[in-house]
């Protein structure tokens, strides 16, 4: 069923009426003559100059010939959409590179540190192992053991200069004791 058809007009440019109301055509003027089709059944208060009101059938006289100028709508704008669209892959491609990136480095960075922290570990508990053989080392019964292996002997009464002027006290002596058996020295060495 066409629209223009469905009251019983033809289609000759009128249009159904909206809501109950009357069609554009049939309007009258006071003078009871009709006017032209008005757009969309809209008021339409003449004006002469800027702001002044003309009377109705001057109005009818007037624009009884000429056709209806009315405001057209401003071209759409168009926008080039390839460069756009190319602009938005390119952004978010590179974004996701960049975060693919910037994960693939901080992962790297990341096994680099475990394997750090684990060299940290082992020089660490070498460090504990080397402090405790320099504590075992500068124990008094060590140090004897380890110079008679030397092949050093006790002294019996040291001899010491004093600094501010020079002066020894006591008379230096050379040691006299024996060689220790499992010392170097002992053993020809």
């Amino acid at each position: 069923m066409n629209v223009n058809k469905r009251d019983g007009r033809e289609a000759v440019g009128q249009r159904a009426p909206r809501s109950g109301g009357r069609t554009a055509a049939q309007y009258t003027t006071r003078a009871g003559r009709q006017e032209e089709t008005r757009a969309r059944g809209a008021r339409e208060f003449p004006t002469q100059g800027s702001a002044a009101l003309r009377p109705a059938e001057k109005v009818a006289a007037t624009t009884a010939g000429t056709p209806r100028l009315r405001v057209a709508p401003p071209p759409p704008v168009r926008v080039p959409q390839a460069p756009f669209a190319a602009l938005i892959v390119v952004l978010v491609v590179g974004g996701v590179l960049g975060i693919l990136a910037v994960n693939t480095k901080i992962n790297e960075n990341a096994f680099k540190l475990q394997q750090l922290q684990q060299q940290q570990a082992g020089l660490d508990v070498d460090e504990q192992q080397l402090n405790k053989q320099i504590e075992l080392a500068q124990e008094p019964g060590n140090l004897t053991a380890e110079a008679l292996k030397l092949g050093l002997v006790k002294a019996d009464e040291p001899a010491y200069i004093r600094l501010p002027d020079g002066r020894m006290i006591g008379v230096p002596q050379p040691a006299n004791g024996q060689p220790a058996i499992t010392s170097q020295q002992g053993n020809g060495g």
